[in-house]
């Protein structure tokens, strides 16, 4: 008895060591390397007389703006004038994880106030950090994503600005496969400026949406929000006026299989009081992608 005890014994082991074996070839291998990818992004902007580069996540377009507005504002005694702007960001992103991200580069602009473009130049630094604080995988809480971006406009000389831009999103998915849910944040920003003459406000975004991806993998989002600005002075003289208005952004994008952005276009309006419109082209460059 005691023999066969044993036999049976190690015939339970073997088989245990060979299902773990084959439950270890089954699961999918995780890589070994993380996506390493420049986050290419170009964006053109319209923007009314009397107001800054506001609305989502373009805090290089606004630091670009409001670095201008501080050193050029003395010279504009009428205010600041409608713009048009050209911004292309250029972040090296790098997805740790299934849930964390993080980034750093410059940007660059080329701004036109009326009298013709200026030259294109470097005009801010960034660097990041995108992370899920909790995600939902089937359960009723939604996922919940934090991203921190602290953008310093160029060159450093009286006048530069520092933003410090956060967002904190609720992504509640109606599915397994996550491909459509719902969406809901606030997002908020706080510029600082290396003069004692000037200051600006924070800016505050509260936004509700929504989002459906295709089994072609193209996904569609939508959010629909409230923008609350303090409003912008210099030297004691007001250069742009607090307000509350509507802004409404939708994003286009084309995925792979594993949810990785291939292609993006994102179209806002923003009120601000004035429509203010703007387009932004994403196509990433991959250096790793898995």
């Amino acid at each position: 008895m005691r023999a066969v005890a044993m036999g049976l014994l190690g015939l339970t082991i073997s088989a245990g060591g060979a299902f773990a074996a084959d439950d270890e070839e089954d699961a999918p291998a995780k890589p070994a390397v993380p996506n390493i990818y420049l986050d290419l992004r170009t964006t053109y902007a319209t923007i009314p007389a009397g107001t800054l580069g506001l609305g989502f996540g373009n805090t290089s377009l606004s630091a670009a703006l409001d670095a201008l507005a501080a050193r050029r504002g003395t010279m504009l005694p009428t205010g600041l004038p409608a713009a048009r702007s050209i911004a292309v960001d250029l972040p090296l992103t790098v997805d740790v994880s299934d849930s964390v991200s993080l980034y750093g580069g410059v940007s660059g602009s080329a701004t036109d106030l009326g009298g013709g473009w200026s030259a294109f130049d470097i005009t801010s630094w960034n660097i990041g950090v995108q992370a899920d604080l909790y995600q939902q995988n089937g359960g009723n809480i939604p996922t919940i994503t934090l991203q921190s971006t602290l953008t310093q406009s160029v060159p450093n000389e009286p006048g530069m600005t520092t933003s410090f831009n956060n967002i904190l999103e609720f992504d509640y998915a109606l599915d397994e496969d996550e491909t459509r849910g719902w969406l809901a944040g606030l997002q908020y920003t706080h510029t600082d400026i290396a003069s004692q003459f000037a200051s600006i406000k924070p800016n505050t975004i509260l936004y509700a949406g929504g989002y459906y991806q295709w089994p072609s993998n193209w996904k569609f989002t939508g959010r629909l929000g409230v923008q609350s600005f303090g409003g912008a002075q210099i030297a004691g003289r007001t250069l742009a006026e607090p307000f509350t208005q509507p802004i409404l952004r939708f994003d286009l994008d084309r995925m792979d299989d594993n949810d990785n952005r291939l292609f993006g276009l994102t179209a806002q309006i923003a009120w601000v009081p004035k429509p203010s419109y703007q387009v932004t082209l994403r196509t990433p460059l991959y250096a790793v992608r898995n």
